[in-house]
């Protein structure tokens, strides 16, 4: 038996989330997750791992709410953050020194601290942390009479008002610095907003940081910079500011002289957004588009310790590989070639070596090197991590075939051991979300295997709009989500049950987000299978757009005549399979108004509607406390059994009992 067989077990593997390196490059240490004594949230825990792969891995903290943000200091002193004492104690700066000994609080303030951030080469560590009033010396006494009258009101001037599961406000993010002694000194006074998600990184010298900037835009809307702050002063200049897009991912040349970054083009109606690598020289204030003609989405950048190269990450056919990328080259080269993706890649000071995450649909993130000279040149070695992967219920393979218009597709396949032309196994066609995204890494949220262990062979696609085949291959469902990417999901789905081990006469559907928004785009255009769940899902398109969270991205693809065109809730009179509808209510991506719609119109105008007397086959799992994900143990453990046995039921012929939680 596998974890993947008891549902307690897989909830209970401990999952790696993330890495950090020291300056010198002698120490990796990870993050590594599990749920708490109570079985109702993950808690991190920090661990130190041989950078040689020879030591197991080596425990350093064990605070009962965890420790995140691990982040080392020029002398090699690990900082992380973690609320540790009174059970509402706010999250503050510990530091566990180099030389060994137990760790000690060194900053603290009641609205707590969110990201650190130091120098290699300086004594210099930044935070940034939610403050109220013109600057963190008013947070104190604003936040006491806030708690001491029960105030909750937030009175905004301006868009977005919320983000992903959070309100935004009233208070704001700053950039604090940290002296020596813990004392806090805010960088940004009196600011609105623009830090928010910052993404920031500090030069070598520790005199400056360049951070993303988010400002206004036309309207509601908004548009992200870059800017330089002096670490001394706090005083602000702007980097970048760029109409035509807008910045991600800044990373400084380690001689601190120029500024890598991911620029994002804003779409339009017609044109996908496109993102490129792009280089600032500081001084000259002149920029450079790196492999302009390489037909890739990158998602990270860091400098190589020479100041001529950087090493990035880009989805690609289903995985995410690491390249190189010398300044002035036409493409970048793949230095990873596995079937894997890789994440939170740090360069050893010599070059010699990266660090990083990986993982794939065979194993869930893992700490490894990578070797980046002469023969040893992507080499990668698995680093010992705090825990052993997990045995796997079945076997990977890969799908491909074509579309009508000559387009190759392809997609994961899971599938028991026991598939076979003998016994062949019912399918689950599982749709990613995003919808700008690619099936091409590990999942604890949505994990295919504990499907496997019940029997299901699940298929794992990347349809038009999936990254990693190049910006044609997005174009091609650009603004017609309901006609390329459906039709991908049909002729993928047509070559996997024309396989013998399949049964094509079991299959399901599942999605979320755009993912579930794909399972109802399919309910009302086939019949073809047996039930369909369909998680956080956009429904009438019409009404998504001016309501989710960020508005104004949505918008510049989806214009009323595109929502006209492929809106789901336009077909519901088709729907004649039996749907499980699941949303969280503080969902704000794809808010609780498109799942309530979607039951109330599935149940009165669908062409399977509710009886006379109230009974239905659908069904509607909703969680009252639960965002866009599921993300705390006993939820998901009611999420996996509830779609378990809706699944059973309709595909497999058999029915399970439901969480007796659900009363």
């Amino acid at each position: 038996m596998t974890a993947f067989d008891d549902l307690d077990l897989y909830l209970a593997l401990p999952r790696v989330t993330t890495l950090a390196l020291s300056p010198d490059g002698n120490r990796v240490v990870v993050a590594q997750a599990v749920p708490d004594d109570k079985k109702t949230r993950y808690v991190e825990a920090l661990w130190e791992i041989d950078p040689t792969g020879e030591a197991p891995a080596r425990r350093l903290t064990h605070g009962d709410k965890g420790e995140s943000n691990p982040t080392f200091t020029a002398t090699g002193d690990l900082l992380f953050t973690a609320a540790r004492g009174e059970d509402d104690a706010p999250v503050a700066l510990w530091r566990l020194p180099a030389a060994g000994g137990e760790a000690e609080q060194l900053a603290t303030r009641k609205g707590g601290i969110a990201t650190v951030h130091t120098a290699a080469a300086a004594p210099r560590t930044v935070v940034t942390a939610a403050v109220l009033g013109h600057s963190d010396s008013d947070d104190e006494r604003i936040r006491d009479a806030r708690k001491d009258r029960s105030v909750s009101a937030i009175l905004h001037t301006g868009y977005p008002i919320r983000y992903w599961d959070h309100d935004l406000g009233p208070d704001q993010p700053h950039l604090l610095d940290v002296g020596a002694d813990g004392a806090l000194k805010d960088l940004t006074p009196g600011l609105r907003g623009a830090l928010r998600d910052a993404e920031l990184d500090v030069a070598a010298d520790g005199s400056f940081a360049a951070s993303t900037w988010t400002v206004p835009a036309p309207l509601a809307s908004r548009r992200i910079t870059l800017v330089r702050i002096d670490l001394h002063t706090g005083l602000r200049v702007p980097l970048v500011d760029d109409e035509t897009g807008d910045v991600s991912h800044p990373a400084i040349s380690p001689d601190g002289t120029r500024v890598a970054y991911l620029h994002e083009s804003v779409g339009d109606p017609e044109t996908p957004p496109r993102v490129t690598v792009r280089v600032l020289d500081v001084a000259a204030g002149t920029t450079s588009i790196e492999a302009p003609d390489w037909d890739r989405r990158p998602t990270s950048v860091a400098w190589l310790p020479d100041n001529a190269g950087l090493v990035v990450t880009a989805d690609d056919r289903g995985r995410a590989p690491i390249f190189r990328l010398r300044l002035g080259d036409a493409a970048a080269e793949a230095v990873t070639s596995d079937d894997a993706a890789y994440t939170d890649v740090r360069v050893a000071p010599d070059g010699a070596s990266l660090y990083a995450l990986r993982a794939s649909y065979a194993m869930p993130a893992h700490p490894v090197r990578i070797g980046m000279t002469g023969e040893d040149t992507g080499r990668v070695t698995a680093l010992r991590a705090p825990s052993a992967p997990p045995e796997l219920p079945g076997r990977l393979t890969e799908i491909d075939t074509t579309a009508a218009d000559g387009t190759p597709l392809r997609g994961w396949l899971t599938l028991p051991y026991t598939a076979s032309a003998d016994t062949p196994v019912p399918l689950l066609l599982w749709v990613h979300g995003g919808p700008l995204s690619s099936w091409n890494t590990w999942s604890w949220r949505w994990n295919p295997w504990l499907l496997v262990a019940r029997g299901y062979a699940v298929l794992l696609p990347d349809p038009a709009l999936s990254t990693g085949y190049g910006d044609d291959f997005v174009r091609r469902g650009w603004g017609r989500w309901g006609a390329e990417p459906y039709t991908d999901l049909m002729t993928i789905t047509d070559a996997t049950v024309a396989r013998p081990d399949i049964d094509a006469d079991r299959t399901a559907v599942m999605g979320g987000s755009f993912g579930g928004y794909m399972a109802n785009w399919i309910a009302g255009h086939t019949d073809r299978f047996r039930a369909i769940v369909t998680h956080a899902s956009l429904w009438a398109l019409d009404q998504f757009a001016p309501t989710t969270d960020v508005a104004w991205y949505w918008q510049r693809e989806m214009t009323p005549e595109m929502a006209v065109d492929n809106s789901p809730h336009l077909y519901v009179a088709r729907i004649v399979t039996p749907m499980l509808v699941i949303h969280g209510d503080k969902d704000y991506r794809v808010p609780i108004g498109e799942g309530l719609r979607l039951w109330y119109e599935l149940l009165n105008e669908s062409g399977l509607p509710a009886e006379d007397d109230g009974n239905t086959v659908h069904r509607f799992l909703y969680f009252p406390s639960e965002n866009h994900w599921i993300l705390t143990p006993q939820h998901a453990e009611v999420w996996y059994r509830t779609v378990e046995a809706f699944l059973s039921e309709h595909v497999l012929g058999r029915s399970m009992p439901l969480p007796e939680v659900l009363g």
